[in-house]
């Protein structure tokens, strides 16, 4: 499913989505009877949008979005005929979203590999969790639907070990930490997470690394995987993810996206039953404005 949030108002649903998403007007018109709603309900094609609209869309029609094999500089770490581990570089979306079909991690593994599991549908091959765009590192992803199962299941159950790097702004006094906070749409700027009384379970663990003049290094630990959890549990304790250009509101040092990365993966292998574990090291991005603070 698909969610696009409204940013303009008083325009036609039609039109607003045909240009936002590169389709005919009278393609949309016949999505709207099938799988288009407005905050939850249908609506007609004269239906004007407002202002924080929430639009979901359930399916999208296969001759409007085609998904390619694309022959990309893949950092695989771990493959075997059940599951690949790679390490993902800074700015590569996971997968593709309507308006964004072409050069994601899974055009790549579509040319990689020629068996991934269809669990997640036709645009998420393999895919069994996601980081964000701008956030760099190890990413497990399943070859066939029963290791997909298994891998889903285990973070589901909270067994497969994940550990982030994140250099956070302000020095943070305790040693460690552990953030107990809900999380869901935020509602004053719905293209965001925030800590919200009624959202989801949301648990992560803090360490602290080093501490610098105006920031620190801390080792993250996610107990659940909600959208966005370290960036905003973070900035909820007053510590935001440095260089982070949604959550924060603090000065950005360049434009490479925030200082946030998956450095340990580990999990139970779906048919040998061995525990499995991999580390990454710090991508030259994150070093780069890492240097800026240890020099200060």
């Amino acid at each position: 499913m698909q969610e696009v949030i409204v940013e303009e108002n008083d325009e036609r649903i039609d039109t607003y989505l045909s240009k936002k998403l590169d389709v005919s007007r009278s393609k949309i018109c016949k999505m709207l009877d099938s799988c288009i709603l407005v905050n939850g309900n249908k609506v007609k094609n004269s239906y004007k949008v407002k202002m924080d609209d929430i639009i979901t869309i359930s399916e999208y029609m296969e001759d409007e979005m085609s998904l390619e094999p694309e022959d990309m500089d893949l950092d695989i770490v771990y493959e075997d005929d059940d599951v690949l581990v790679v390490n993902k570089a800074n700015g590569v979306v996971v997968h593709p979203a309507i308006g964004n079909t072409k050069h994601t991690l899974v055009n790549g593994l579509l040319f990689h590999s020629k068996t991934l599991s269809n669990v997640n549908g036709e645009f998420r091959p393999g895919i069994v969790h996601r980081i964000d765009a701008y956030t760099t590192g190890l990413l497990m992803v399943a070859k066939n639907d029963k290791a997909h199962e298994f891998l889903s299941e285990q973070l589901s159950l909270q067994k497969a070990h994940r550990k982030y790097i994140a250099l956070v702004w302000g020095v943070i006094k305790e040693d460690t930490a552990t953030i107990d906070a809900p999380i869901g749409r935020d509602t004053n700027d719905r293209k965001k997470m925030a800590v919200v009384a009624d959202g989801k379970d949301a648990i992560t663990h803090l360490r602290v690394l080093e501490r610098y003049k105006n920031a620190t290094l801390v080792e993250v630990i996610l107990e659940t995987g909600r959208t966005h959890q370290i960036r905003v549990h973070m900035n909820y304790i007053g510590h935001p993810v440095v260089n982070d250009p949604v959550y924060g509101k603090r000065a950005l040092i360049d434009e490479s996206g925030q200082c946030l990365h998956a450095k340990e993966l580990g999990f139970i292998h779906p048919t040998s039953g061995e525990y499995l574990e991999f580390t990454s090291e710090l991508p030259e991005c994150f070093i780069n404005i890492l240097n800026k603070f240890k020099e200060e």
